[in-house]
């Protein structure tokens, strides 16, 4: 198995010593995707944000702008750059970016790294490959066409060297002799030509594709399994500090008397300092409180213990909530807002031909692996940071305008992330860090505990949903009214907002191509008492498990298979617009044209999952499957759950995944993608839970807030669809389908019907 040469973090001073001071090379931007002879090492431009460079030892450095969180997009973009530059695999050395604007878009997050930039990226790989060819006609004197660029080396062709039909076939490259020139011998000269326009390259076809479409081990594999890997908990520097902070309990709380004189006798520890509370919308701020500054972690986390704080009254010491859930399933009944409609009103619900169902989900956190950390270090005139964080460029702008910096005095270094789910897009904890080190004038690291992660993030929202279906004479879903209530992410980001966004029903809610005669979705109002934030799928989990449970309930009341209710409520194949339906669609940000809400795709895994299902053998006593179909981020998923339940036992034997997602860069992550969803699915929806007492959180680490263990995990079976669409998402897409197919299951194995998560509540684990 090949390996890369090696995955280095690179900054602009970094560069002379990749390439030696006497050396050149050929380095690509994305800044206007300018060209510069060596602009890194000479720093002509002053860019940080290169994507390719070339050095003449051969070597081709490969720029990854998004974050490495285990999805592999650090093996991802390389891959797709590699391809259209032709480059050998084993050459290649994968440098991190830092924090820059002229990327464009380093958020990670929302399923979007490929999706968003598989077309830049190819382009970027061959406008490289193009000025590489040019530099080889030049040298040669001959006309471009002449020459290609296979294997990291340009070719003669034809007459003049080497026969371009059986360059194309050839698998091995040295066999076909003639004369060629490699890729570091071609670097300098290839610099110094004009950048070709970015549509006028030649993109490959799929079928010359040798990276694209094929399992890469991740570039980071060795590191990881060495121990070498860099995370945010692994920076270290002299005279580092650590602070373990005590922020308020309840949001909007503050320090109404600290007294820290025990914290003081620890041995370690250097400094109390106060942050301040902010005032209005939780934004990306530090929640405040009192930080204990130590030598190190231990006596951090001691000295913090010995705090003696009491805190003021605030807006949200009453939220309790299993009351506000109380509250939202009233709201759910009664009239909200119209957010989608089609055809007539229906006024009368006759009790025999009608069926509704309300599900509930509670607050959910991220519980991912590693909590947030970051360290920071901060003079008189500029800031470093080391984050592991999915959003380089929001955190560079949170500390600067926190430290009143501009946002080029600060430069963000991202380590891999151990998880992040969404937690690690909201830069709260990189503040944290800025702003002790500006006070302290010394670097220092703030780490957070498990306990800090789960009782100070940014929750999922806790939500109720209605659904209610009409059948006619011949039990053919003719009626649909389903209505959403949810406090919204926006609230984080304005004080007032009391409504669900329409981006945030699109996500399951709106987006759901049913074909009825009368469908009308509506929102609720709900106000938020805590920080809501976006977690692994977004509203789409909840959203995924209350249409998912409710077609099941209608095919059990209409007795016919769930997969053949979805089909009836589908539809035929078709492209879905949503016109006149009272709602614009806002498609996870993609144009329509290039991600279509294409039903024919939902049939096919229909299809396909019915067709594997009839192989699976016979079920045994208290055994039973639960299926779903969701499409989200641009993908199609359908899961089945195999269960058992026996003496109120629940047990988790299997679970088979189907997932469209367009064209695959690397197979080998999207079924590990998959089956990250389907676990991370379950834990959720057998045990997630975060509530709220008196304002506070009750859970405070995995023995409260658990994850789904070795002896409680499935068999798990992913299947990928073929498809020559457009790339799309993959990280988030698997969840949804999980919690419905599972609970559909559970009904299935012994007629329980689970409409409020999680499963734990009502059945043993």
């Amino acid at each position: 198995m090949t390996q890369f040469t090696a995955v280095e973090n690179i900054s602009r001073r970094d560069v002379l010593k990749l390439f030696g001071a006497a050396g050149g090379g050929l380095a690509l931007g994305a800044s206007g995707l300018s060209w510069s002879p060596m602009a890194l090492a000479q720093d002509k431009h002053g860019t940080l944000n290169l994507f390719i460079a070339i050095g003449e030892d051969d070597k081709v450095y490969l720029t990854c702008h998004r974050s490495e969180m285990g999805q592999g997009i650090r093996t991802g973009i390389p891959q797709v750059l590699a391809d259209e530059l032709e480059a050998d695999w084993d050459k290649i050395v994968v440098v991190q970016g830092l924090a820059d604007k002229r990327y464009g878009s380093q958020n990670t997050d929302g399923s979007r790294s490929i999706r968003k930039h598989f077309h830049k990226m190819r382009q970027m790989g061959a406008m490289a490959r193009t000025m590489l060819e040019q530099a080889a006609a030049d040298h040669w004197q001959v006309a471009i066409e002449h020459v290609k660029a296979k294997g990291h080396r340009v070719y003669l062709l034809d007459g003049l060297g080497v026969n371009k039909s059986a360059l194309d076939a050839s698998a091995d490259i040295e066999s076909l002799g003639g004369k060629s020139l490699s890729y570091g011998e071609l670097a300098i000269a290839a610099s110094a030509l004009a950048l070709p326009e970015p549509d006028s390259v030649r993109l490959k076809p799929a079928s010359e594709f040798t990276h694209i479409g094929k399992s890469r081990t991740i570039v980071d594999m060795d590191a990881m399994i060495e121990g070498k890997a860099v995370y945010g908990y692994d920076i270290r520097m002299n005279g580092l500090m650590h602070a373990s902070i005590m922020r308020p309990p309840v949001l909007g709380s503050d320090i109404a008397s600290l007294d820290e004189r025990e914290a003081h006798k620890i041995a370690g520890v250097v400094d109390i300092v106060r942050l301040d509370v902010p005032k209005g919308a939780p934004l990306f701020h530090p929640l405040g409180g009192v930080a204990v500054i130590a030598t190190n972690t231990w006596s951090a986390i001691e000295g913090r213990k010995a705090l003696k704080v009491t805190w003021t009254q605030a807006p949200n010491d009453s939220h309790d909530s299993d009351a506000y859930l109380a509250e939202l399933v009233t709201r759910v009944g009664l009239p909200g807002k119209t957010v989608r409609h089609i055809g007539p009103d229906v006024s009368a619900w006759p009790e025999s031909r009608t069926h509704k169902a309300v599900y509930t989900l509670p607050y959910l956190t991220h519980g991912m692996m590693e909590p947030p950390v970051a360290t920071a270090n901060v003079t008189n005139k500029e800031c470093e940071l080391w984050a592991s964080t999915q959003t380089p460029q929001s955190t560079q702008q949170n500390v600067a305008a926190a430290l009143g910096f501009e946002e080029d005095q600060v430069k963000v270094n991202v380590t891999l992330l151990g998880g992040g789910f969404g937690r690690k897009s909201k830069p709260d904890f990189s503040v944290e860090a800025a702003l002790l080190s500006q006070k302290l004038k010394r670097p220092v690291k703030v780490c957070w505990s498990r306990e800090d992660e789960i009782q100070h993030g940014y929750y999922h929202a806790i939500s109720a949903q209605l659904y209610q279906a009409k059948f006619d004479k011949d039990n053919k879903v003719v009626a649909f009214l389903a209505r959403s209530g949810f406090p919204s992410i926006s609230s984080t980001f304005a004080e007032g907002v009391d409504e669900p966004s329409a981006g945030e029903l699109d996500l399951g809610f709106t987006d759901v191509p049913l074909v009825v005669e009368s469908l009308r979705l509506e929102s609720v109002k709900a106000t938020a008492h805590t920080r809501i934030g976006w977690m692994r799928s977004v509203c789409n989990i909840q959203h995924g498990f209350g249409i998912g449970s409710f077609v099941d309930e209608l095919a059990h009341k209409a007795k016919i298979p769930c997969i053949e209710m979805w089909r009836q409520l589908l539809g035929p194949a078709r492209i879905e617009t949503f016109k006149d339906q009272g709602f614009k669609y806002s498609n996870y940000g993609e144009e329509q044209s290039d991600h279509p809400i294409d039903v024919g795709r939902y049939h096919r895994l229909l299809d396909d999952m019915q067709a594997k299902l009839k192989l699976e053998p016979e079920l045994k006593a208290g055994q039973g499957w639960g299926f779903a179909i969701h499409r989200s981020f641009a993908s199609y998923v359908a899961v089945a759950t195999l269960v058992e339940v026996k003496d109120n036992q629940l047990r988790v034997l299997k679970s088979i995944a189907m997932i469209d997602a367009g064209l695959v860069v690397n197979p080998d992550r999207v079924k590990s993608q998959t089956e990250g969803a389907i676990i991370f699915g379950l834990s959720l929806a057998m045990m997630g839970e975060i509530s709220f007492k008196e304002g506070k959180v009750v859970q405070s680490n995995f023995h409260d807030y658990p994850m789904l263990r070795i002896s409680q995990s499935p068999e798990i079976s992913v299947f990928l669809i073929e498809s020559d669409a457009k790339p799309a998402g993959v990280g988030e897409p698997g969840v949804p389908p999980v919690a419905p197919s599972l609970t559909n299951a559970i009904f299935a194995a012994c007629g329980l019907r689970v409409r409020d998560l999680p499963v734990s509540k009502q059945l043993k684990l």
